[in-house]
């Protein structure tokens, strides 16, 4: 077995568990170690990525149990990807937390950040649906405490909603993997796909319900319209470098929703058929949300969380066409809305700290404004989907794989219509922050609170060259998309021909075990 496909689950496992027994006290050895732990699981990760890349499904019994009794970790392109895509974004986001100073309003952080890093990671890997839950269920723990990070009432209120929404959603999980496990008898996904393939459609009633109740569970996760609610508020009000870490949360709910309607239940299934009828309508919706909702956010995190949200949309309309050209564009935009989403979140709250002001109204010159501009400038044209960055490349593809759509003019004209409106928006924002001559404007009316503080805040961040420097190393992530954007479209298109084959995945969990327990 190739032992190193455990890694990116065991490294921040241990890192973290070390950060909270030996080194709770000791902010400058928790940046050390934590630092370069995630950087250790990039190294890891690319490797992965490597190995994956040839087209081989590789499997890791825990144990060297046989599947489907024993616990199974699967490795494939989308997999590989995605851990990279979390370790990428988590290094240059850390960075960014430590010239911020961020990490330092709470002996916890880096802790909490190694934890999430497993759950994120677990939840890529693994190849069994109750152990999807059980990583589901890490990640939200440490998101709970990054949340509430640096205290506050409104952030204390946001995190409160946040945990019961998800608490809820993680008791709806259970329903679903016990209906799955009454109609299947396992709950290994692999041998779950192979023995719902064998029913027969009159007796799939049960297994409907089942295949409606997990997509609810990862629409939750993946804040589809009309169960998005948690999303603006949680993300608006988490720390900076927490919502642009919390950028690839929702892209967990979406992989899974990937997985398990390529795998279990595929188009051709009266599940899959019911699963991408009720896919396309709410993801046209939540597309006109987040891109309206950017039109109307008075704060600027939720700009962002806006901003996050109508790309979740976007997204899941290429996933819900459940084919593997509309498959390619989806992959394609996923790195591309992560990457963009988490460079949004950190320019606005770099603008919000060298304001001195989270609000988005007029207020004090900030210093090297020229700059921030600059930086906020990229982030909205890739967020909005102009070029030159992927976001419009990304686009067309999605654009083109619905050409042959029924619902092809709808879904055209929300796009489009939606690009324009998100245009305006971001168009809004950025004249507010840099482009509006400042008036006497008396700083602390109009809401300023504990979270969002109207005192300049430069004192407060150790770094700033830090800062700056991790927001242009993310912006140089989504021009080497667009650069390389003949590259990774071939990559999509290989990862998602993977998907649509799924009898290599079976072939690898289920067959090839010789020597097993």
């Amino acid at each position: 077995m190739n032992h190193l496909m455990i890694a990116p689950v065991l490294l921040p496992a241990v890192l973290g568990a070390l950060q909270l027994l030996w080194m709770r006290g000791d902010l400058p050895l928790q940046r050390v170690f934590s630092s370069t732990g995630t950087a250790l699981l990039v190294v890891v990760a690319l490797i992965l990525l490597g190995q994956a890349s040839a087209g081989e499904v590789m499997v890791y019994r825990l144990g060297n149990w046989a599947a489907p009794f024993g616990i199974v970790l699967m490795l494939d392109r989308l997999a590989a990807m995605m851990v990279l895509l979390t370790s990428v974004v988590a290094l240059i986001v850390q960075i960014y937390a430590i010239g911020s100073g961020w990490d330092r309003k709470g002996w916890h952080f880096h802790a909490l950040w190694q934890f999430q890093l497993m759950g994120v990671c677990g939840a890529f890997l693994t190849g069994d649906a109750f152990n999807l839950f059980v990583f589901f269920e890490i990640l939200l723990i440490a998101s709970y405490g990054l949340m509430t990070h640096g205290g506050g009432e409104m952030r204390v209120r946001a995190g409160v909603q946040y945990v019961v929404v998800n608490l809820a959603g993680s008791a709806l999980f259970l329903v679903a993997l016990g209906v799955l496990y009454a109609v299947t008898g396992t709950l290994n996904m692999a041998d779950m796909a192979a023995r719902v393939a064998q029913m027969p459609p009159e007796d799939t009633a049960l297994l409907r319900t089942g295949a409606v109740l997990i997509m609810l569970v990862f629409a939750i996760k993946a804040a589809l319209v009309p169960l998005h609610f948690w999303l603006p508020s949680t993300y608006g009000n988490a720390p900076g470098p927490v919502a642009a870490l919390f950028a690839i949360m929702t892209k967990v709910g979406v992989y899974a929703i990937i997985r398990f309607f390529t795998l279990i239940f595929p188009h051709d299934t009266v599940a899959g058929t019911l699963a991408s009828e009720i896919l396309l309508p709410a993801a046209l919706i939540t597309l006109a949300v987040g891109q309206i909702g950017i039109m109307g956010s008075r704060q600027l995190l939720r700009v962002g969380a806006f901003a996050a949200l109508g790309s979740v949309g976007t997204l899941m309309i290429a996933v819900s066409q459940m084919n593997a050209e509309a498959m390619t564009a989806a992959i394609y935009y996923m790195v591309h809305s992560t990457l963009a989403a988490a460079t949004l979140f950190l320019v606005l709250d770099l603008s919000a700290r060298w304001r001195g002001d989270y609000w988005l109204r007029a207020g004090t010159v900030m210093p090297q404004s020229g700059l921030v501009s600059a930086l906020f400038f990229a982030a909205a044209v890739a967020v909005v989907g102009l070029p030159p960055f992927s976001g419009f490349i990304g686009k067309l593809m999605v654009l083109d794989a619905t050409a042959g759509a029924p619902a092809m003019p709808l879904i055209w004209s929300v796009i489009l219509v939606t690009s324009l409106i998100a245009l305006v928006g971001m168009s809004r924002v950025g004249t507010k922050l840099y482009l509006k001559p400042f008036g006497e404007v008396v700083l602390g009316g109009g809401g300023g609170s504990a979270d969002f503080p109207t005192a300049p805040l430069r004192s407060d961040e150790p770094a700033p060259w830090l800062s700056v420097t991790a927001i242009m190393a993310l912006l140089a992530t989504v021009l080497a998309l667009t650069v390389f954007a003949g590259p990774a479209t071939r990559f999509a298109q290989a990862t998602a021909d993977q998907l649509y084959d799924p009898a290599l995945y079976l072939k690898a969990v289920l067959a090839d075990q010789e020597g097993t327990k």
